[in-house]
């Protein structure tokens, strides 16, 4: 039995470790940043302006296109090598006269695409426009983005110089939220989060030399490379976007982020939007690993065409989708040590937050100098992104000889020797937090709204998309209906310009 209790208590103490390691990940990526200079990918790049056909698909999309549309005929590109091909996927709304007005006005350039049956999704909308522009040899280059973006001036011309090189198959922008002012705090949420996802890990990913996703509102193709994965988006999957990354760069091509090509993009502005968007990319990302189980961690192939297979990224990849999974095994296995050896237990506690705390700083501080402008909208929700709770923890982890005392004398640390509902709460907190994070979500919509803020700073954004990725989980062991849920757009980015 002894030996088995050892075998139990080091186990358990790995497993706590484990706990760590998406933070230790991200602060991975952030580092590597530095190292994207010696992939040369902006260093003497010469403007290459091919014919580029825009694919926007749309359905009651009417409050943004005419937004939308005049911001791209704006851009800092030639008007006679843009066309603008807008795919109405069987609106109701107002799109057919907003479409008109903008033939009108732009004659020429604006070319109106209706469905008649619509609702199969956005990967079968696109294939309905796709079709049409590779129908003749027009154009040279096809952007894919949604009808809410909006693009920087520069943004295209920046994305379009890397297709000047034969090896590059797609570029991907990077996508901001774009609310502005007429945001609120899930926004400022989503605004701190894309400086990680995007403008950290896409960078990071260039100096892995594999890109995970080509942005759905923002991902440029050249013809050949459309050509080579087939001429169609994948519509078995609710990540086509993802499913064509892989499939470029399984084709032999490259896939770069520009990180200088900026768009601006309006984002859910309520929980129950959010949950649904970030629901249907969860499933995706877990359609996208098990239809490329034969890639991961295999390397590069003979050819060395790809570094998909390649050890950092699948632990990049993985330690993600891992996330839930370890946050409730770090819980158990600290009430377990907690309930068999409280010193080792709070000892281990708080070597664990301590590089928590590490991480959670140094990935703070570089989204600062990454993203300044982003960072100073969203710089308190940056500050509680891992929740109230554990930005507490975090705290008194730095300084447990101000705060452990203080504790003690208020009564909130047990004596030796017995349990304490308030140190299981704080061992458990890993895993709690994110049915609390959930709760948030179910409350949106009731006559309990009012406390879905509060429940989400106090569980922490992070927590609620790792709740997001479990209800994935089980909606794909379920095999549930897949259904495109568009986000409701109010065209509140144009209303930034």
């Amino acid at each position: 039995m002894h030996v088995l209790s050892v075998i139990a208590h080091t186990v358990a103490e790995v497993i706590v470790f484990l706990g760590a390691v998406p933070l230790v990940i991200g602060v991975i990526q952030f580092l590597l940043i530095g190292f994207q200079r010696f992939r040369h990918l902006y260093e003497d790049r010469e403007p290459y302006l091919p014919r580029t056909a825009i694919l926007i698909p749309a359905w009651n999309e009417a409050p943004v296109l005419t937004g939308s549309v005049d911001a791209l005929l704006a851009l800092h590109y030639p008007g006679d090598r843009l066309r603008v091909v807008v795919i109405d996927d069987a609106s109701t709304d107002e799109t057919p006269e907003v479409m008109s007005e903008l033939i009108r006005r732009h004659p020429g350039q604006v070319v109106h695409l209706r469905r008649e049956k619509g609702g199969q999704g956005k990967a079968h909308t696109l294939n309905h426009g796709l079709a049409h522009v590779l129908g003749d040899d027009w154009a040279e280059a096809v952007l894919v983005m949604d009808a809410d973006v909006v693009f920087e001036p520069d943004a295209l011309w920046r994305m379009t110089r890397h297709l000047a090189d034969p090896e590059v198959g797609a570029v991907t922008a990077y996508i901001k939220e774009g609310s502005g002012k007429q945001g609120n705090y899930l926004t400022r949420y989503i605004a701190y989060e894309y400086i990680t996802a995007q403008a950290a890990a896409r960078r990071a990913q260039n100096v892995l030399g594999v890109v995970a996703c080509l942005a759905g509102g923002a991902q440029l193709h050249t013809r050949a490379n459309l050509a080579a994965i087939g001429g169609r988006f994948d519509t078995s999957t609710l990540a086509e976007d993802t499913v064509t990354t892989f499939e470029t760069q399984l084709a032999g091509r490259r896939v770069v982020f520009d990180g200088y090509a900026t768009v601006l993009a309006e984002e859910p502005a309520d929980l129950a939007g959010l949950w649904k968007q970030r629901l249907r990319w969860a499933r995706g990302n877990l359609q996208v690993t098990r239809r490329y189980r034969d890639v991961w961690f295999r390397g590069r192939t003979s050819g060395g065409t790809h570094r998909l297979g390649s050890f950092l990224f699948g632990l990049i990849w993985f330690s993600l989708l891992a996330t839930p999974v370890l946050l409730v095994a770090c819980s158990a296995s600290l009430l377990f040590l907690y309930f068999s050896d409280s010193d080792r237990a709070w000892l281990l506690f708080h070597v664990l937050w301590v590089i928590n705390l590490i991480c959670y700083l140094l990935i703070t501080l570089l989204s600062a100098v990454i993203d300044p402008s982003t960072f100073r909208r969203s710089w308190f929700e940056a500050l509680i992104y891992p929740g109230l709770i554990a930005f507490f923890i975090l705290v008194i982890t730095a300084l447990p000889g101000v705060f452990v005392p203080l504790l003690d004398r208020i009564g909130l640390l047990p004596e030796n020797g017995t349990v304490h509902p308030v140190m299981i709460a704080v061992y458990a907190w890993l895993a709690l937090s994110m049915p609390i994070a959930w709760l948030a979500k179910l409350l949106t919509g009731t006559r309990l709204r009012w406390l879905a803020p509060p429940l989400l700073h106090l569980a922490g954004y992070g927590s609620l998309l790792a709740a997001c990725l479990v209800a994935s989980f089980v909606q794909e062991i379920r095999h549930a209906q897949m259904t495109w849920d568009k986000t409701e757009k109010t065209g509140k980015v144009a209303a930034q310009r």
